[in-house]
């Protein structure tokens, strides 16, 4: 089950998990559309991956299984720009 991560480990946006602005690699490094356009380039600073968007957990199902809470920001800053 995805993580569903609460921000963007850029910009620190919110992400909630009704999102359609979070993009997602494949080890669920999460990062709003802004950042991944206009400062990553497509590509995942942490792995070198391309991103998806990130699916969106229907509410009936958010309280059985949660988004994750645990915000995370890189350890190092973000490229100002592709």
């Amino acid at each position: 089950m995805l993580e569903l991560r609460p921000n963007c480990e850029c910009c620190d946006r919110d992400l909630p998990p009704n999102s359609e602005l979070a993009l997602i690699c494949s080890f669920e490094c999460t990062f709003c559309r802004d950042c991944a356009a206009a400062r990553l380039g497509g590509r995942c600073p942490n792995c070198g991956g391309g991103f998806v968007a990130r699916p969106v957990r229907p509410a009936g199902k958010l309280a059985a299984f949660p988004a994750g809470t645990r915000r995370r920001l890189r350890s190092q800053p973000c490229p100002a720009g592709a």
